[in-house]
């Protein structure tokens, strides 16, 4: 597999979406996986994008974008909430690690928007810090309805693009980026069935957003 030495973040959505295809085909390659590159990278890291996504054991972003070691600074919440801890992590991987693509990565069948739904609903609210992820979530969830988006793929698709536009409003080290055309910052959403990733919403990129559903 051929790499390319500092990726634009076309280069870099690019090379994410081709390993998706990869691992969606059922033909990964299993790149930066051995032990020569773990030699290589030892003293350093300059991973191509910044994944952050939801939690949930079945969203190993590594597998399902068939990357390696170094490639990705991985991210993760459950239902992809951010707090300080995690813009201060994804701006970390922007300005110092010199990432060209932040991606905010959701999927369906989330038990955090499924909890915020029945939340809205009327229903109980979890306890614990549980509490706070469900509170988080919640706004989307009502910004989805608001707009007619009422299919769990709408609202699936209302949260991370809210996610992306958080980044970008409390984090002037993304803004700016974006701005200066050094960095993109996109959503996908991922299928659990069949593997694949959907871009949902796109910021600092070429590529084409799908209609709203």
């Amino acid at each position: 597999m051929t790499e390319i030495q500092n990726p634009t973040p076309h280069d870099a959505f690019e090379l994410l979406m081709a390993g998706n295809q990869r691992f969606v085909s059922g033909a990964p390659e299993h790149p930066n996986q051995d032990a020569i590159r773990r030699t290589e990278i030892a003293p350093s890291q300059q991973p191509f994008a910044v994944l952050f996504g939801c939690s949930d054991s079945r969203l190993a972003a590594e597998i399902i974008f068939d990357r390696g070691l170094g490639d990705l600074f991985v991210v993760r919440t459950a239902g992809h909430v951010a707090g300080a801890e995690v813009l201060g992590s994804v701006e970390y991987a922007v300005s110092v690690l010199d990432a060209p693509l932040v991606v905010v990565l959701g999927h369906d069948s989330c038990g955090a928007i499924a909890a915020a739904r029945a939340a809205a609903d009327g229903g109980k609210v979890p306890g614990g810090f549980v509490r706070d992820v469900v509170e988080r979530v919640t706004p989307s969830v009502l910004a989805a309805r608001a707009a007619g988006r009422e299919t769990d793929e709408g609202i699936l698709a209302e949260h991370i693009e809210h996610t992306v536009d958080l980044l970008l409003e409390r984090s002037r080290v993304l803004a700016e980026g974006v701005a200066a055309g050094r960095l993109g910052v996109v959503g996908l959403s991922y299928r659990l069935a069949d593997g694949s990733a959907q871009l949902v919403a796109s910021h600092g990129l070429d590529a084409a957003v799908p209609a709203a559903s």
